[in-house]
């Protein structure tokens, strides 16, 4: 059969369109085809709100157990690639340092301390917020929960750089680079040495508590590391540009400090850092009156959810005083929510709160210098190339 006479717009839409600028595309999609085969993808797509919190929560149809599923072929089976009793296993193991009480008591007040100082040496350098700002926080502070305070943080960007390229590799075809698998390698080697320290680390205590085994743990802890650092990165960074492209809503930031919680769910919902998620069906699926084949690839676009207009009024716009902006569905729902959200937004917070406290100790305004900065961009995982920020009196 061919797909593309009954999904037109689907079959026309391109790899580069996702990359660049795909929301013209995804709103078509939502409007005419919410559940469309996408051949540039070779996926079915979802960019509906209610059809994809429904297939984010039904893994019984909608599994990421499968073969397939990209960043298992890149990591290794984690929690983020399993389902059933074997996910909750997998996810019990890391769910005590990502609780609220724990971010708020043990972790916060490091994390503003960091954003303090990476802002500091930010702003006396090349004033560039996503490279100096953005995802030295997310590495530093991951490797902190972990315990792998001797892992060098630009390694990480490195590595992590590496494994997101690869993902996206495998989303439209093409083979794993080669050198990825040494460079997991080399990840593997310093978690293997943590496993066997005496460091009060997270690593440590996955080691005692026995909830996996010895072998299980470099992928658990790979994976975690890669969310952490990959959307905590992309979350900073699309918030400061959102803000700085809106300087009337930083300027009430200046003024108002208990507006950046809205700012940042905002942001979350108009350009979530990774914009999609996978899964396969396992059985033939009838959803959203179209009916999807057993054993399909079946990608939930949450940018294209975040942006329903049956959901929220003016999607497409920037605005912090928006009532339901906290029904973004970027952190994901059902069984595979994500269990960092607490940190990623204790690390945004950090560093939004560290620039408005930079202004206000050197009497100056933070703006975009926009011959410098990109928008966000990516198939993926979208953040801006850069954020390049100039003081101005």
């Amino acid at each position: 059969m061919d797909r593309s006479e009954h999904f037109p717009i689907g079959a026309s839409i391109t790899v580069d369109q996702l990359t660049d600028s795909p929301y013209d595309a995804l709103a078509s999609l939502r409007a005419s085809e919410p559940v469309s085969w996408v051949p540039a993808t070779n996926a079915w797509f979802v960019t509906r709100r209610d059809l994809a919190i429904e297939a984010m929560k039904d893994a019984e149809r909608f599994t990421v157990d499968d073969e397939r599923f990209t960043t298992a072929q890149v990591l290794g089976t984690s929690m983020l690639s399993l389902d059933g009793p074997e996910h909750e296993r997998h996810r019990r193991a890391f769910t005590a340092p990502f609780r609220p009480k724990f971010v708020r008591e043990e972790l916060q007040s490091r994390i503003a301390a960091r954003a303090e100082r990476l802002m500091a040496q930010t702003m006396a350098g090349k004033r560039e917020l996503r490279t100096g700002l953005a995802g030295p926080l997310a590495v530093e502070t991951i490797l902190d929960v972990l315990g792998l305070d001797d892992v060098d943080s630009a390694d990480v960007l490195t590595w992590y750089g590496a494994f997101g390229d690869a993902i996206v590799a495998l989303t439209v075809g093409d083979d794993v680079p080669p050198e990825v698998h040494a460079t997991l390698a080399q990840l593997y080697s310093y978690v293997g040495d943590a496993m066997g320290s005496d460091d009060a680390g997270l690593i440590t205590h996955l080691v005692s508590d026995e909830i996996l085994t010895a072998e299980e743990i470099p992928a658990a802890v790979a994976v975690v590391m890669f969310g952490a650092i990959e959307t905590s990165e992309g979350m900073t960074a699309n918030a400061f540009w959102h803000l700085l492209t809106h300087p009337e809503q930083w300027n009430r930031l200046r003024s108002d400090r208990s507006l950046i919680a809205a700012a940042i769910d905002e942001s979350l919902r108009l350009e979530p850092a990774a914009a999609w998620i996978d899964r396969y069906t396992t059985t033939e699926v009838e959803l959203g009156g179209t009916t999807i084949p057993q054993g399909a690839l079946v990608t939930i676009n949450l940018l294209a959810a975040n942006r329903d207009p049956e959901v929220f009024e003016r999607p497409d716009e920037f605005d912090i005083d928006r009532p339901n902006l906290a029904q973004h569905v970027t952190f994901v729902q059902g069984p595979h929510a994500c269990i960092g959200l607490h940190v990623a937004r204790a690390e945004t917070h950090a560093a939004l709160t560290a620039a408005l406290d930079w202004e206000a100790a050197n009497d100056t305004r933070l703006e975009l210098d926009r011959s410098s900065s990109s928008a966000p961009q990516g198939l993926i995982f979208r953040k801006p190339s850069a954020v390049v920020s100039t003081p101005r009196l």
